[in-house]
């Protein structure tokens, strides 16, 4: 190596050390994104179900989910500098962990409240897999095309809509049964699967701040 190469090399650390590589932001919202639609998938599995064990591996998706939020918050704290508004990664980041701990606690409370899922339930996580499988395909289309991104934040819009229908439909239905404790148990998961819905519809704004601000 002549003395031109190493004067390069020596020039090459040194900017990296002062100025690191910013982390890929758009790659590491779209892996969270991924572990929320497996934990939907789960949601909607054990419901189909109403097989604990398939329930038991929330718990295991709460904590890999965990992982990716304080791995991906970890880098931004770290990060000199950021290819996407620092704030809308932090609202992203806990969009969407909050999405996977609403499952976990639907979860539990089917099981606490020994509920079993009626039509109403499924179709509403039906509508909930959807929408967060447009999450999905937004972040994965971020970075290379954020105009296609954007229309899959359509498409959760109309998601949590159909939520928001079917959660006020079944609540008419349950108020004809004359079993008090049903109706206030159901109501209830009814709206832990509600919430859900609006964290989907809240990750869906961070989605499209973060596309205007990079188109």
């Amino acid at each position: 190596m002549n003395f031109e190469d190493k004067k390069n090399g020596m020039f090459h650390r040194f900017i990296d050390k002062v100025f690191p590589k910013a982390p890929d932001f758009f790659t590491l919202s779209h892996q969270q994104s991924e572990q929320v639609c497996v934990t939907m998938d789960n949601l909607d599995e054990f419901l189909h179900t109403n097989d604990v064990s398939a329930g038991e591996l929330l718990h295991q998706d709460d904590h890999v989910a965990d992982t990716l939020r304080v791995r991906n918050l970890h880098q931004l704290n770290q990060a000199f500098s950021t290819t996407i508004d620092r704030e809308d990664i932090y609202r992203a980041i806990n969009a969407m962990d909050g999405i996977v701990t609403h499952c976990k606690n639907s979860f539990n409370e089917m099981t606490t409240l020994e509920l079993t899922a009626d039509e109403t339930c499924l179709a509403m996580v039906e509508h909930l897999r959807t929408g967060v499988k447009s999450i999905e395909q937004g972040f994965s289309l971020l970075a290379k095309d954020p105009l296609k991104a954007q229309e899959f934040t359509m498409s959760v819009r109309h998601h949590d809509r159909k939520v928001e229908r079917l959660y006020y439909e079944g609540l008419a239905k349950l108020f004809k049964s004359t079993d008090t404790i049903y109706i206030f148990k159901m109501k209830e998961f009814y709206m832990h699967l509600k919430h859900i819905s609006i964290r989907m519809n809240n990750c869906a704004n961070v989605l499209e701040d973060i596309i205007v601000k990079i188109s």
